[in-house]
Formats: C-alpha cells, structure tokens, sequence
C-alpha cells in the first residue's frame, strides 16, 4: 500500500512540473518585463519562467527560446506579441504541449496584407489567443478567420483593449490558467 501512495505522489509531481510556461517578451522589451504574466501564473500555481530574446528578426530568436525551453509536450510556450511570435515558430520545431499567445502581432499596423501565419499550419498543440479588439498588430476579422490554420486554436478577445492586455492581465491569466487545465497533453 505505501509504495502505491509513493507512486501516486510521483505521478503528482511529475504533473506539475509538466504545468511550467515559457515566455517570450515583446520586441521592446526583456525577460524582467514578463514579470507580471510569470507572477500571474505562479499565483494559479502554474510555474513559469521568461526568456530574454534577442532583438530583430524571430527566426534568430528561435534557437535561444527552445534551448531555455527544452523541447516536448510537457512544454508550454507562449509570450506576449513578440515573444509570442517566436514561441509559436519553436513550438513547430520543439513540438511543445500547448501554446499561449498574448497579442500574437499577425501583422505590422498598416500592414494587414503581410500577415505572419506562414508557420501556423505545422502547429500540432493545443494553441489559445488572448487579443484586444483594438489591437492595431492584429485585426480582429483577419485572426478569426487566420486560427483555423491551426487546427486546435481558440481565440479569447477584450473588448476595449489594445496592443497589450496588463489592463485585464488577470482575466487572461485565469483564462490562460483554465485553457492549460484542459487542454496540456
């Protein structure tokens, strides 16, 4: 009977570390500017860890976000805009459990026919959008119809929200807490 209880408690500490984020800053900023989304998901008891990438293009920063992140389903990836961009172009290379992208930039403002989707068709997780509806990095119209790219993607969309979603970080953390409670392989 004691070995079956010490089995269980393995199992149960093997799930969370399964439950461990890796995100990705925005193109302005670092590591130390994810600190309220890692803080938000330490306190939905979700370990999280943020990654300072290197400027410029996310190719070159693909290769930085997977040696923190390792490699797995029992990875989650995510970021805000920038960040989140280059953990959606890694979660195809690394084949990461789930993704979670806070205004993913579909597009530069002004530029809504160069879109940022070419990658999203070799996405195999489980991936969930967080995008204000006045987000001027991703019309709304042109991300609903671009998720279906992926082929287990939901969109959560705030009213009244830009580039940016600290105003309502916390309804998006529990969002991004609930999306990971059912959907990490």
């Amino acid at each position: 009977m004691t070995s079956i209880v010490l089995i269980i408690a393995l199992f149960e500490d093997c799930d969370d570390r399964r439950m461990r984020v890796i995100l990705g800053h925005g193109a302005s900023g670092n590591a130390a500017s994810m600190k309220p989304y890692v803080d938000g998901f330490k306190r939905r008891d979700i370990d999280a860890v943020a990654v300072d990438l290197p400027r410029g293009v996310a190719e070159k920063a693909v290769p930085v976000f997977i040696k923190t992140s390792g490699r797995g389903h029992d990875v989650v990836g995510g970021g805000q805009s920038f960040g989140g961009r280059v953990a959606s172009m890694a979660a195809v290379e690394a084949d990461f459990g789930a993704l979670v992208l806070f205004s993913y930039p579909l597009h530069r403002p002004g530029f809504p026919d160069q879109l940022r989707t070419e990658h999203w068709r070799r996405i195999h997780c489980p991936t969930l959008f967080l995008s204000g509806d006045r987000d001027p990095f991703a019309r709304l119209d042109l991300l609903k119809a671009k998720i279906k790219l992926i082929s287990d993607a939901r969109l959560e969309v705030f009213k009244g929200q830009g580039h940016g979603l600290l105003a309502v970080l916390d309804d998006a953390l529990d969002i991004a807490a609930d999306f990971l409670q059912k959907n990490l392989r």
